[in-house]
């Protein structure tokens, strides 16, 4: 039930996770930075964030465990070492790690983070997703060690711990204490919270232990996370040097970077892709109809509407860097065929009638389709396409655009829907399984009512095995989910971060705060 609370709001943002940039920041600390966000974060407890918004803001308060490099090397955080068994990972902190209020970070305090969110009277909606369902953790302070286990063998269990903020402090206690602010052993401390507004963040000159050998010596003393809704407000302040940093999807996109004096980032937005409801009322739980479906799409053009032209073919389903390379969507998704699908239509039983809608057993074949309003006018034309591709098939099409928060309600309580638009963006294939498989919706995370006996027999082989010996099984069980059209990969979004005035680096969608340098020009 958690995972399925969350599955909407992972379609913008599974979490943010600390990394070495490539490229070492100039030196010379100081100034304010100034970043606009395009929501309100709402409440700050890393243990209910699943919003972009929320854990783009709690990346500054907050270390991991584990950090990973833009190669997808492992790297050191809050632990120095770690030891890896097929069920257990044990950590050893770092002795030096102080919390923002001063006290020091404890293996009990880091512990209890997990136990918190494992407890199914917290009900956070990460359980099962961050934190695999059945994890436990064991603090030994005496000897400076966390030990996290697993009922049985979990190949990610060092890796998932890359994404786990880690609370400190007073507020391990008490949780009420991060509504509004943050208790972290991050680089920065938030010192101001003016919802809908702005969140000002100090930095922390003590700071010593980020990734990659990072400090605070550099950082700019403040930073300011200022709410900006709306794109072409943002374009504007950048120009007048009042923002560092934005990022933008929309049409401004090409307004910034075509404008002189801007630096330009232009990292992997998540992919645009869509599902098929598979329940057993629903026309696309026959296999043949999703696949004719996908055949009368071309999907080309498809990619170029949803992305303004600004994205790349979609390899898979993971963010990068990714912990098992390689392209799992090629060869495996219907070619265009307009004839082929119309001729797979009619051999499902799905006749032409005088009006040209397609009938089986006096039903019509009509196809609700969800999308979310907020993800810029790409997707709004994406899902227009769509509809105009299936009612030349034969096909009744309604549209039905909603807000983030509506969107969750349609995609898991009323189940109003027959093809949902919804990226979910995550850093593991572990992290996929319980939206891809398992009990349906509402009653589990599984929105689409996936079956897919191949994908769980590899998932099954895979999932035992240490980190990279599974790539083969998991690379193949996403294939599998492509040849059955469970869902389809449309493209690989790519955004614009925008800078004036500042160098930063971006890794899995989030800004990594000790790679920020105040530059003034």
């Amino acid at each position: 039930m958690r995972k399925a609370a969350a599955a909407a709001a992972l379609a913008l943002f599974a979490t943010a996770c600390g990394g070495a940039p490539e490229t070492a920041p100039a030196a010379g600390g100081g100034g304010t930075f100034t970043y606009a966000i395009p929501a309100d974060p709402g409440l700050l407890d890393p243990a209910t964030a699943v919003l972009s918004a929320t854990n783009g803001l709690l990346v500054f308060a907050y270390d991991t465990l584990v950090n990973v490099s833009d190669k997808g090397e492992i790297i050191p955080g809050l632990a120095e070492k770690w030891e890896v068994k097929p069920d257990s990972v044990t950590f050893t902190l770092r002795k030096d790690v102080t919390c923002s209020d001063g006290s020091k970070l404890t293996p009990a305090q880091v512990a209890e983070n997990v136990n918190h969110i494992a407890d199914p009277d917290t009900k956070s909606p990460i359980y099962g997703v961050l934190v695999p369902t059945g994890m436990k953790a064991e603090a030994d302070d005496t000897a400076g060690t966390v030990t996290l286990s697993m009922p049985k063998p979990y190949g990610f269990i060092l890796e998932t711990t890359r994404n786990l903020f880690i609370v400190c402090g007073k507020a391990v206690e008490d949780r009420s204490l991060l509504a509004r602010a943050t208790s972290g052993s991050g680089p920065f401390v938030l010192t101001e919270a003016a919802p809908g507004d702005h969140y000002t963040f100090e930095k922390r000159r003590d700071y010593a232990w980020g990734p990659g050998g990072a400090t605070g010596k550099d950082l700019p003393d403040r930073v300011v996370l200022k709410v900006v809704p709306n794109e072409q407000t943002a374009a504007n302040l950048i120009v007048a040097g009042s923002l560092n940093g934005a990022t933008f999807y929309g049409p401004d996109r090409a307004r910034m970077e075509s404008t002189p004096g801007i630096g330009k980032l232009t990292p992997a937005g998540g992919n645009g892709q869509f599902f098929y409801h598979q329940g057993d009322d629903r026309p696309a739980k026959d296999a043949a109809v999703r696949k004719a479906l996908t055949q009368a799409l071309n999907l080309g053009e498809l990619a170029g509407i949803a992305s303004s032209g600004t994205g790349r073919p979609a390899t898979g389903l993971i963010l990068d860097p990714r912990p098992c390379p390689g392209d799992t969507v090629a060869g495996h998704v219907p070619a265009f065929d307009a004839a082929a699908a119309a001729a797979a239509l009619d051999a499902a039983g799905w006749k032409a009638g005088p009006d040209g809608i397609r009938a089986k057993d006096g039903e019509k074949l009509s196809l609700r389709v969800l999308y979310a309003t907020t993800r810029g006018p790409g997707v709004q034309a994406a899902v227009e396409y769509m509809a105009a591709a299936w009612k030349k098939a034969g096909v009744e099409v309604k549209l039905n655009g909603v807000l983030d928060t509506k969107l969750s309600e349609s995609l898991n309580a009323t189940q109003d829907w027959d093809v949902v638009w919804l990226p979910i963006s995550v850093t593991l294939p572990s992290q996929l399984i319980g939206f891809l498989s398992g009990p349906a919706a509402p009653k589990g995370a599984n929105f689409a009512h996936l079956a897919n006996d191949r994908y769980e027999e590899l998932v099954a082989k895979a999932m035992p095995v240490p980190g990279a010996e599974g790539c083969k099984s998991w690379l193949e069980a996403e294939s599998a989910l492509f040849d059955n059209a469970d869902l389809v990969p449309v493209v690989e979004n790519t955004v614009l971060v925008a800078t004036k005035g500042a160098t930063f680096a971006i890794q899995a969608g989030s800004l990594v705060p000790t790679s920020i340098r105040v530059t003034g020009t």
